[in-house]
């Protein structure tokens, strides 16, 4: 074996332990562009990487889960109440969302105007509307200005 894949194994299984790429190269002397590098260039080394990043995830998952049960089971209650919004659907956190629709079908006129405008933005309709959409428009903005 050449030293180059002997120290690509050393440094997969660091990333094992700690599946952080940074404490990996820091921990077998591997500068992160070496890495990046040997991933981008060796799909063999860039699939080992990811297995060995994947299994390093798994392991810390592992001894958190066993950490949170140890602070179940001395009554923490923090820990009690994320295992359970996280693990039981009865405590999960949830939104109720309620709406009473109201479709008539039609457009109100000021509805009709938005899309209007928004089309003419996007330049599928001409700039220039037709007399009755100026008046449209018109008596609704009078509506507001109506001082009698």
């Amino acid at each position: 074996m050449s030293k180059k894949n002997k120290v690509r194994n050393i440094f997969l299984e660091e990333l094992k332990k700690v599946p952080i790429v940074q404490v990996a190269c820091e921990r077998t002397g591997i500068s992160r562009n070496s890495i990046y590098r040997w991933k981008r260039e060796d799909k063999s080394f860039s699939t080992s990487m990811d297995e060995a990043l994947a299994e390093g995830e798994a392991l810390v998952n592992d001894m958190s889960e066993s950490q949170l049960l140890t602070l179940i089971k001395e009554k923490n209650f923090s820990a009690i109440r994320f295992w359970l919004n996280h693990r039981n659907p009865k405590f999960k956190d949830k939104v109720e969302v309620t709406s009473k629709i109201d479709d008539t079908g039609e457009l109100t006129p000021s509805q009709t105007a938005v899309v209007h405008k928004a089309l003419q933005l996007a330049e599928i309709l001409p700039t220039d509307i037709s007399k009755n959409e100026k008046q449209n428009n018109s008596s609704e903005s009078g509506k507001s200005d109506d001082k009698g």
